[in-house]
């Protein structure tokens, strides 16, 4: 009987990519939660999933979806992406120390940002090749190895870099939300630069369109409370966009 529901529970999984402990004790209303918990430890246990709080991500969305291959991502939802970059200009403020994160959506607001006089710190290598097209902001390439799926880079020089810096508005991408799990990556050290920056900033801004929300990546870097502003696009609504009001968080 484990046997069989376990073989279910993987089925689920190959079709979803991830499963929600609720979910699961809908399809099996005879078992209890403790009973399904244990399903999901053993399935970690035996290298088909990562548990995550509330749920399961499997591990072959995980090999191929870290933070996917960066030249598919940059195809994905473009125009979304566009909106979303065009809205977060506005809180661009000259003259300020800014932190522009890796990702695609971040290299769509890096093109549309007008040559300011700006100190800007990036952890994107290609992030930072696009900024120094301009010609009046300083920008400074945090060191760290580089990622190839995100062009980025992390490490424990990277977070001591950002240990040691202020940063008046940080623009972070998120790969992943949910009200339970927060801001999500693929990446454990991008995660802790992310953490750092979030930390560091005296104003927190992400950037993430609506389609990632209630996915959940392996590591949280944020919850909505430490943030000050959600730009996404117009699709945005139900829980996340309450869970901002209760947090006073500004969406936009």
């Amino acid at each position: 009987m484990n046997t069989e529901r376990r073989e279910e529970i993987k089925e689920l999984l190959r079709e979803r990519g991830e499963v929600k402990l609720k979910d699961l004790e809908q399809h099996f209303p005879n078992c209890s939660s403790m009973t399904l918990r244990r399903d999901l430890k053993f399935l970690e246990d035996n290298g088909y999933v990562k548990r995550t709080r509330g749920g399961a991500v499997a591990m072959s969305r995980l090999s191929i979806a870290a933070e996917d291959i960066y030249s598919e991502r940059a195809l994905e939802n473009v125009a979304e992406k566009y909106v979303i970059a065009k809205k977060a200009l506005q809180f661009i403020e000259r003259g300020r120390s800014i932190y522009v994160d890796a990702g695609t959506t971040m290299m769509l607001f890096t093109r549309e940002m007008e040559d300011e006089y700006l100190s800007i710190m990036t952890s994107g290598v290609n992030i930072a090749m696009e900024l120094i097209k301009k010609q009046k902001p300083s920008v400074t390439l945090i060191g760290g190895q580089v990622n190839r799926s995100t062009i980025s880079v992390s490490g424990i020089n990277s977070c001591n870099f950002i240990r040691e810096v202020n940063i008046d508005i940080a623009f972070m991408a998120a790969s992943g939300f949910s009200v339970e799990n927060g801001f999500t990556s693929g990446t454990y050290t991008e995660c802790e630069i992310k953490k750092e920056v979030v930390n560091r900033a005296r104003k927190t801004i992400i950037l993430m369109d609506s389609k990632k929300v209630d996915k959940i990546m392996p590591f949280t870097f944020a919850y909505m409370e430490d943030i000050n502003v959600l730009v996404s696009d117009d699709s945005l609504e139900g829980e996340i966009v309450r869970e901002a009001k209760r947090r006073d968080v500004q969406i936009v």
